[in-house]
């Protein structure tokens, strides 16, 4: 768990390899549910099509789908799922139906300015889609990976960036109390390098199942 910007996708993903499970994000399972064309795929299409949020009971579908395939046998990692106390409520009966139970909640905790920084100095190839950030490149040059045009995405913009923190802190940020309650929740530094952060979460689920 953790703001927008926090790196769970990036850090969900090493910390997956290190296990040996999937990381499991519900953006991932939309899109692969729409390549796939399935029944659950056109369900989700007729929300995505039009614009709108899918919603809760067709993600948690998507959830479930995700946790009965066999390269989820050993165990899988959540990346940014549940979003809210609904979604939470959700994917207990979901884990209690199959008879499983989390073994972790880690939170990746980040300032506000330093989710604003990284954010909105992101900085994507159009050709390559390479990411990179204002930081590692000099303003206007060319992607360090293959020449082309870097830019800045319509949602990357400051004020964009901060109200996805509001929404963040009214949808999501209840799940830290509810977590602590229900399963016991890990704070874990979020700023550093990637390696030190990985090393920060790794030692945080030490001992978890998945190991």
């Amino acid at each position: 768990m953790g703001p927008p910007g926090a790196g769970k996708g990036t850090q969900g993903e090493l910390l997956a390899e290190h296990f040996g499970i999937p990381r499991l994000s519900t953006g991932d399972m939309i899109r692969a549910a729409l390549d796939e064309g399935s029944p659950l795929g056109e369900r989700v299409r007729e929300f995505y099509d039009a614009g709108r949020l899918v919603p809760d009971d067709v993600v948690l579908d998507l959830v479930a789908a995700a946790f009965d395939r066999p390269e989820a046998e050993r165990g899988f990692l959540l990346d940014g799922f549940p979003r809210t106390v609904a979604q939470a409520d959700g994917l207990g009966a979901l884990l209690d139906a199959r008879e499983l139970a989390l073994d972790a909640v880690l939170s990746l905790e980040v300032p506000d300015e330093e989710v604003v920084d990284r954010i909105t100095g992101r900085r994507v190839c159009s050709s390559c889609g390479h990411v990179t950030h204002v930081r590692a490149v000099e303003a206007g040059t060319a992607c360090p990976e293959c020449g082309g045009e870097l830019s800045q995405r319509s949602d990357d913009a400051p004020e964009t960036v901060r109200t996805r923190l509001a929404v963040y802190r009214e949808e999501t940020e209840p799940l830290l109390a509810y977590y602590a309650k229900q399963v016991g929740l890990t704070a874990v530094e979020g700023v550093g390098t990637v390696e030190e952060i990985q090393g920060n979460l790794r030692a945080a689920s030490d001992g978890v199942g998945a190991t």
